[in-house]
């Protein structure tokens, strides 16, 4: 097992490798870089007169030496090859490097927006497990009831609904006209001012309607996961000598086709669960005004700046790896059957 461990440690780095060298090149031949910015923003500002009235100026520019001061600011002035070593070198320290607009550490960053991404990821995984994973095992019993029918058009019903979409009528019908949720935030600007349990009461106020636009998407993936995983144990051999031996049909599914069908559903826990972690949901964010990581890495992208996009990009391709290892050592801890080799 170690062997196998150590194997896969030491491919991770290549895979990092690729990647941040991908990505580094595809963004030396994206147009509208920090440089020119801040260039174009020079020149806007020298268009306006000092009382605000346009004043044309469009032949001065902006000085060649301040250019090239800009561009030893922001590291530009250096071959590419030499700023993407020095970059893997800072990363291999754990330096991620510091914002070009927001002058800020691309971890602080990230531990800044930490808290509201976690907010929203982890009620997403504890109810999508939570619900999902029981109401799939019913679905698996009642096959073909009246109840699995319902549910499973219930289910993929709201898996056709996009989460935007849904966040969009929730804040319209129950925000807007009912007015029974507030519209943005993840807590009440009086927070800092209420009991511990006043506290819970707003969170939770606050937190209902992006958690509900975000749940519908993997609760029918886990449901319907469980549900087929079910199904297929249900129908095996095995289960028909149990039921042979006397045994009755509770003890039959939870001790016996519970260990065999969950497999795939633990085995995908650690990555959710991380996932949970350090997963964004753009859209979501934005339609509540929550500023998570989804949002720190739109804006990172759209102002171009490169530290955040690749400090981000390195932390969570890491975190993947590692999580993706996790998960395939699951397998052995959940199936002895499953061996290394």
């Amino acid at each position: 097992m170690w062997v196998y461990i150590l194997k896969r440690l030491l491919l991770m780095l290549p895979t990092l490798f690729g990647v941040l060298l991908i990505t580094f090149v595809v963004i030396q031949f994206v147009p509208g870089g920090p440089v020119e910015q801040y260039l174009a923003e020079a020149r806007a500002a020298a268009g306006t007169g000092a009382e605000g009235g346009s004043v044309y100026r469009g032949g001065q520019g902006v000085d060649p030496q301040r250019i090239e001061q800009i561009k030893a600011l922001y590291g530009f002035d250096k071959p590419a090859h030499e700023r993407f070593f020095e970059m893997l070198g800072r990363f291999a320290r754990f330096d991620l490097g510091t914002s070009f607009f927001q002058n800020k550490p691309v971890g602080q960053l990230i531990l800044e927006k930490l808290p509201v991404s976690i907010s929203l990821g982890l009620w997403t995984f504890l109810i999508s497990y939570g619900v999902a994973v029981p109401l799939g095992v019913a679905k698996a019993v009642r096959a073909g009831t009246r109840f699995d029918l319902v549910t499973t058009l219930l289910i993929l019903v709201g898996y056709a609904i996009p989460g935007f979409v849904l966040g969009v009528a929730l804040l319209v019908i129950f925000g807007g006209q009912l007015q029974w949720f507030p519209l943005r935030g993840l807590t009440s600007s009086n927070w800092e001012e209420l009991s511990w349990g006043a506290r819970i009461v707003d969170y939770l106020w606050h937190i209902t309607l992006p958690v509900t636009a975000m749940v519908l998407g993997s609760f029918a993936v886990t449901a319907m996961l469980t549900k087929n995983a079910f199904l297929e144990e249900i129908r095996k051999q095995y289960v028909m000598t149990a039921r042979a031996k006397g045994l009755g049909e509770r003890q039959v599914l939870w001790k016996h086709v519970m260990r065999n069908a969950m497999i795939p559903i633990v085995t995908g826990f650690p990555a959710a669960f991380i996932g949970a972690f350090f997963t964004g949901a753009l859209l979501i964010e934005t339609l509540f005004s929550l500023d998570g990581l989804g949002l720190l890495s739109y804006e990172s992208v759209i102002r171009r700046d490169y530290p955040v996009v690749m400090g981000t990009l390195f932390l969570f391709t890491l975190i993947g790896l590692v999580t993706k290892l996790i998960s395939d050592l699951c397998y052995v801890w959940v199936d002895p059957r499953v061996k290394f080799d």
